[in-house]
């Protein structure tokens, strides 16, 4: 049966079996966790002076307040990621639960958070070296730096998660070094220090130190929403472990070296180094030998905060780049599955900022405090929606509503400290998050774009007949090959209101004049004569979209079913839609290789 429409499939799934896909490739926990890891744990090397700064002798609380939050995240990012263990982090829940212009603005900011973590982490790392070597010039470096890491990503995810594991295991050793040293030098010299700073008057009073003091100290946790951005990478059942693992590094090595600090170094002194404290905090304790140790750890983990930000902002484009709101050129992967004209462009846009800037920090800090914060809210929102939206879709574990309200308001607390802190940090962000989403909406809206130039053109032609000629023909050509995709929606025989609202979706979020609705049985059976009557009332009431009705016999729906229409039809996985599995879908929606849930 054909009922005419332009293009849209629906698919009727009565029984699915799913395989599991190999994870022979993919990361181990140990892999993962250092990757996002190097990240989240060499805040440290700055968190701790800032926080001081702020909240004085009470930094270490502040931090611990922050661990505090970072739990009750552990659990949001867990249901998120364990329901929808897909690329993309903000990106794919909100993807997943509403339109894909929401969604498209999680990744924009997601996207800058990792262009500014880089860029910054990068120069940082060079400060640190021209430290020890002071003839080598910081921007050449950072540019040299940036350079290596690219090829080191294009080389392949499991070769570059070898150096992030050794950056990882160094930092740890050097951090409880540290920790260790700082101690013994305390039960050496004495309380002397410590009590001095503990009496010292706090600005503001304590709770006016200690919230200015969170605030500062929720940026000590970049890197934690990295690992929902390659969890495709990961075996199975590491991404949770990733989170546990960087929550507790963070609660032990934040809090204790802000506490060290505290107790070795006079509050003065603090403010004075803050730029390298760990380094002058080592020197105090252990001696020159351990700050060169120290600085030489600040270069290599700040390195490998860079390698997570090539990693997350690769599964991020990639996903995005699929879902067709990037060119598809991206896409074209070398012999190692890594795709480098994503990693290049994204190295293209580190250098830009990197010039446009100067290599000055401040306004690359507030481009990335606000996008990072915005983005952890946004991630909150997600599980509000997925709660409400997709409630039947299976999940490891749940967060309750009261836990991700409180996470959400905390972290929308440490935004609004550090706007009012810093004010024209809004400015900085605003002149490049604009520019960011008006190119991506561009992208997603080039359909009608493409269709008000050739009515321009046609307005034109009497004038410029040749050019107008050659620019319709251009127009129309990538026109045709943009609306001739088709997409698929499998269904299991669904009533009209869940039809009338996938079709909904696909006019309003997808550029496309073909719909496949398709159903798989397990045997000959057939629908009900209802469900045919429902497509061809559908079929008048959208009459811009061509609706194809396909029914597949003799199949069970499953990843090898998925593949071969995939094939077969010329139409990526990525372009098949289902409504939400209840729990008694006995298969994780990642087995379907990209599927997507649209209600």
């Amino acid at each position: 049966m054909n009922v005419r429409t332009s293009g849209l499939i629906i698919v009727v799934v009565l029984k699915s079996e799913l395989l599991p896909m190999s994870q022979s490739k993919k990361l181990n926990e140990f892999s993962a966790t250092a990757i996002c890891g190097n990240d989240i744990t060499s805040s440290c090397l700055y968190v701790s002076a800032l926080t001081i700064i702020y909240a004085g002798q009470y930094a270490w609380l502040a931090l611990l307040v922050v661990a505090a939050v970072l739990f009750l995240f552990r659990k949001i990012y867990g249901e998120v990621v364990g329901a929808l263990p897909l690329n993309g982090g903000a990106y794919n829940v909100l993807l997943n639960t509403t339109s894909k212009s929401n969604a498209s603005i999680a990744a924009c900011l997601t996207i800058l958070s990792y262009m500014t973590t880089a860029v910054i982490s990068a120069s940082e790392a060079m400060h640190y070296l021209h430290g020890i070597f002071a003839s080598i010039p910081v921007i050449i470096a950072t540019v040299v730096l940036l350079t290596i890491f690219l090829l080191l990503v294009m080389s392949g995810i499991s070769e570059s998660s070898i150096v992030a594991v050794v950056i990882f295991t160094l930092h740890l050793v050097a951090m409880l070094l540290l920790i260790f040293s700082g101690a013994w030098y305390v039960m050496k010299q004495g309380l002397d220090t410590a009590v001095m700073n503990f009496k010292a008057p706090l600005n503001g009073g304590f709770f006016s130190a200690l919230f200015l003091g969170f605030c500062t100290a929720m940026l000590g946790i970049s890197g934690f929403e990295s690992s929902a951005n390659f969890v495709e990478e990961q075996r199975q059942g590491v991404f949770k472990k990733t989170l546990r693992n960087m929550w507790v590094a963070v609660t032990v090595i934040n809090p204790l070296m802000a506490l060290t600090a505290v107790m070795v170094l006079p509050l003065g002194e603090v403010a004075q180094n803050q730029e390298a404290l760990l380094s002058h905090l080592g020197k105090n304790t252990g001696g020159k030998w351990l700050a060169t140790f120290i600085s030489i750890d600040a270069v290599l983990v700040l390195s490998g905060a860079l390698l997570t930000s090539y990693v997350g902002v690769n599964g991020l484009i990639k996903r995005m780049t699929l879902d067709r709101i990037l060119p598809q050129f991206l896409l074209k992967e070398n012999r190692r599955g890594s795709s480098p004209r994503i990693l290049i462009l994204f190295y293209l846009l580190c250098l830009s900022v990197l010039f446009i800037t100067r290599g000055q920090l401040g306004p690359l800090a507030g481009v990335y405090t606000i996008s990072f914060l915005l983005v952890m809210i946004y991630f909150g929102f997600g599980n509000i929606l997925l709660k409400i939206k997709r409630s039947r879709l299976p999940r490891p574990e749940n967060a309750t509503v009261i836990s991700v309200v409180i996470a959400v308001f905390a972290v929308a607390a440490a935004l609004y400290g550090n706007i009012v802190t810093h004010a024209a940090y809004l400015i900085v962000f605003l002149q490049y998050f604009l520019p960011t989403v008006a190119i991506v909406f561009l992208l997603l809206s080039r359909n009608e774009i493409m269709k008000y130039m050739l009515v321009v053109i046609n307005s034109a032609s009497s004038h410029l007949k040749g050019f107008a000629a050659v620019s319709k023909l251009h127009i129309s050509r990538n026109l045709k090959r943009l609306t001739e995709q088709e997409f698929v929606y499998f269904t299991k025989g669904d009533d009209i209101s869940i039809l009338n609202k996938v079709m909904m979706y696909v006019e309003e979020n997808e550029i496309t004049k073909k719909l496949k609705i398709v159903t798989v049985l397990k045997d000959q059976g057939s629908v009900s004569q209802s469900f045919l009557i429902d497509l061809e009332v559908l079929d008048r009431a959208y009459p811009d979209i061509k609706i194809e009705y396909v029914q597949v016999h003799n199949a069970t729906f499953g990843p090898e079913t998925i593949k071969r229409l995939s094939e077969e039809w010329n139409i990526p996985i990525n372009f098949m839609f289902i409504s939400s599995p209840s729990d008694r879908f006995s298969h994780r929606v990642s087995d379907l290789g990209g599927v997507r849930l649209i209600i």
